[in-house]
């Protein structure tokens, strides 16, 4: 049974920048900020490699894929304007993919 969206990102954050980048990619940062004005989002996690401290990955979850289109959509300036914050802030971004959460069924 389909649970819901994630789409996974993995970063390279430029030396001396990570603490800006947890700021606004962390799960109360700017970030999740813009996505809470979706009653569709339901929390990002925000993970630290142990072994890179400059490595770091993103997981936002939202109800279903087309709720985050949607709002995409409806806020294309504002990701604008949150992306080229988090550019300065790194030196490389991956999109690892788009995953359906699943559970059993009770």
């Amino acid at each position: 049974m389909n649970a819901g969206f994630v789409y996974i990102w993995l970063y390279d954050v430029r030396e001396g920048s990570e603490l800006d980048f947890e700021t606004l990619y962390g799960p109360d940062g700017g970030w999740a900020q813009l996505f809470r004005k979706s009653a569709q989002y339901l929390g990002t996690d925000l993970l630290r490699d142990r072994s890179k401290k400059s490595r770091y990955v993103t997981v936002d979850r939202w109800s279903s894929e087309a709720s985050h289109r949607e709002f995409v959509s409806a806020h294309r300036e504002e990701f604008a304007e949150l992306d080229r914050k988090g550019e300065r802030l790194t030196t490389k971004e991956t999109g690892i993919g788009d995953f359906d959460v699943v559970r059993s069924e009770d």
